[in-house]
């Protein structure tokens, strides 16, 4: 690997971006040398499922003889390289949803997020690993995996996008795109020890979902520090007239917001189940960001009643749209994907509608909250990272969980309610990344990534490179 290459696969986004732009780099130069870096790392982390070099190298290449002609970038992200999860599709590129039924699927359109990307400049380097259909903790499937964590190889990326996590937090890509449902951006996010943002539902669009006026998932960005999340979630963002959630106002940039923001913390919500490692590094992390921004009150909501109304929605999402799939296929689905659409099974229209009637109930709870603050704090998982071989998390210290969600509480519960959050590292946890969400009123990104900023500059929240021996520095 070249001297040049080896410092341009550590670059962040926004100062390619800025060079690109300037002419002093060609993107053909910033794509081959995280194609080299894939080469070099993948195999042992196998972040990505499918490596899209030709293509990426054929599109840096007309992006290079578009800037020689006009003197211009295409777009904010001109040359940069992005990382797709598989469970999005791209023209032309395998796009698996992490399941063998699709191992040979390739898609004639793009969906609205890479066509987005894509206008922007950006190069789609490849599609990165996740579960099959994103349903899992352990992100691997029958084509391949497990992702492993790039500061132990041994420990799970986290689910679902781990692919994408770890193909930034290793250098194999400045950005990556992610989607997230109860969890999916931010837990990977904390296990890999980068920044991620989930928006608020509607500012990214998703034309194609067949329930158009769905508000649990959405897609979501990962990166190494806040500002490279920013300006991919800016790009992305945007009304679709397909979507009927989507939202016509603009991301505002946030330069200097948040600097003044009223912070408090739970630990838990009073409901989620979090192991007491989580909660020792919780309590370091405020620590420290009390050493930064004065004192932070714990507060919470009432959240009693937010795991039971998560699973009963989250369940009879997931059986519309998968039953059919398990009555054709079920054999061959893994074990996990077969329990999340049986748990949908026998839910009732009047159990849906009341946990619709307490979902809103919870969110007015918040809203009250926030009426005397603007950044809740939590930690962005209720467990450390564990090995893959272990599989689906089915204790916590020792306790039996209810179901193999309970992990997730302190992210679920953010779901539910459709606040945005930024997730940004906050120390080490045994060598281990561990991160924090930063909660804000829906609408507000642009407070959390002032914030974030600062932090980043002043409090070092900030992404590390992993040094296992596995990844060459």
């Amino acid at each position: 690997m070249s001297v040049q290459n080896d410092v341009l696969w550590r670059d962040s986004a926004m100062s390619l971006a800025a060079r690109l732009a300037s002419g002093e780099l060609s993107a053909r130069a910033v794509t081959e040398a995280d194609l080299v870096r894939i080469t070099a790392a993948d195999p042992a982390l196998c972040a990505f499922l499918t490596v899209a070099a030709d293509k990426a190298m054929a599109r840096a290449g007309a992006l290079d003889a578009a800037f020689a002609k006009t003197g211009r970038p295409v777009g904010p992200l001109h040359g940069v390289p992005v990382a797709i999860k598989d469970l999005t599709d791209t023209a032309g590129i395998r796009t698996t949803y992490g399941s063998e039924l699709y191992a040979d699927h390739v898609p004639a359109a793009n969906d609205v997020v890479v066509e987005r990307i894509e206008a922007a400049g950006g190069i789609v380097i490849g599609k990165t690993n996740t579960p099959e259909f994103g349903f899992g903790a352990i992100c691997g499937n029958r084509l391949a995996g497990p992702t492993r964590n790039p500061f132990d190889p041994r420990l799970t990326s986290g689910g679902s996008s781990g692919g994408a996590a770890v193909a930034v937090a290793a250098g194999m890509a400045p950005l990556a795109h992610g989607t997230d449902f109860g969890g999916s951006v931010r837990v990977p996010a904390s296990f890999c020890g980068v920044a991620s943002i989930r928006p608020t539902p509607g500012l990214i669009p998703a034309p194609k979902r067949p329930l158009g006026w769905d508000t649990l998932a959405t897609h979501g960005v990962i990166a190494r520090n806040t500002a490279d999340c920013a300006v991919l979630l800016a790009v992305m963002a945007g009304m679709d007239p397909d979507d009927p959630t989507s939202l016509p106002v603009p991301l505002r940039a946030g330069v200097g917001e948040g600097l003044g923001s009223r912070l408090c913390a739970t630990a838990d919500f009073g409901a989620a189940t979090v192991s007491h490692a989580v909660r020792e590094r919780f309590a370091a992390a405020v620590a420290r960001l009390e050493a930064e921004v004065g004192p932070v009150p714990r507060r919470h909501p009432d959240c009693g009643d937010a795991m039971a109304t998560f699973r009963t929605l989250r369940a009879a999402q997931i059986s519309h749209a998968y039953g059919p799939l398990l009555d054709r296929h079920g054999d061959r689905l893994t074990d996990t994907v077969r329990w999340n659409i049986e748990a949908g099974s026998g839910i009732t229209a009047q159990a849906y509608l009341e946990a619709q009637a307490a979902r809103t109930a919870l969110y007015r709870r918040f809203t009250a909250l926030f009426r005397d603050i603007d950044v809740l704090v939590a930690p962005a998982c209720g467990v450390l990272p564990w090995p893959n071989e272990d599989g689906e998390v089915t204790a916590i210290d020792g306790n039996p969980t209810e179901t193999i969600l309970d992990y997730l509480g302190v992210t679920a519960i953010v779901t539910l309610i459709g606040f945005p959050v930024l997730t940004l590292p906050a120390g080490d946890a045994d060598g281990l990344p561990f991160g924090i969400q930063l909660i804000a009123r829906p609408g507000e990104e642009h407070r959390l990534i002032g914030l974030g900023r600062r932090l980043e500059r002043d409090a070092g929240f900030v992404h590390r490179w992993p040094s296992d021996p596995a990844l060459p520095d």
